[in-house]
């Protein structure tokens, strides 16, 4: 039986440090960004939503966009949302954003249609993001919540578009509280 050499001893502590690093890095991404969709259940209360005065009231169908910078599950639905504008902006739906407070970032250029909100009475409130809120052409909250279930959103899971659809068909739509299970980041302050 011949003894591994120097180098090889070497090599294998290279390759145990390596895979322990990996693993470490692994679970602490899991446990910042990615959490299991069994417990990631957020409860969206809409009745603490306020449109600000300049926007209450009756005028066009008005889309509120809740993001926050540093959650990743934002960049997921980043596209959805520009494929939105350029669906509804033409038939009548005015979108708007709200950042998270205290945080920095800007949308990308993509999403330019997307008008800044520096506050939304209520707001503060919401329990995740990102999360839309739509009124109706008569001022009335119509949706709160996630843009759909799951871990990414498109338009072929997405909430929003039956409800928009909805809305500019003149069709009543009241789900201002729901229950959903997908990738949300806390909203309120850290």
């Amino acid at each position: 039986m011949t003894l591994p050499t120097r180098n090889t001893l070497l090599a294998s502590l290279l390759i145990v440090l390596w895979a322990g690093a990996m693993l470490a890095a692994y679970w602490w991404y899991e446990a910042r960004y990615l959490r299991s969709f069994s417990e990631q259940t957020a409860l969206f209360y809409g009745e603490q939503l306020r449109l600000p005065d300049d926007l209450a009231g009756p005028g066009p169908i008005r889309l509120v966009h809740f993001w926050d910078p540093a959650c990743p599950c934002n960049i997921g639905n980043q596209q959805h949302l520009a494929d939105l504008t350029a669906r509804f902006g033409s038939q009548g739906v005015s979108f708007y954003a709200v950042q998270k407070p205290g945080s920095t970032g800007q949308l990308p250029s993509t999403l330019s249609a997307l008008q800044p909100l520096s506050a939304l009475p209520g707001s503060s409130q919401i329990p995740a993001s990102p999360a839309v809120a739509v009124w109706d052409r008569s001022g009335q909250l119509a949706y709160f919540g996630p843009y759909s279930e799951g871990a990414t959103c498109t338009s072929s899971n997405s909430f929003i578009e039956p409800i928009l659809d909805a809305l500019i068909a003149g069709r009543p739509v009241n789900a201002s509280n729901t229950l959903a299970v997908g990738c949300f980041c806390d909203w309120q302050a850290d």
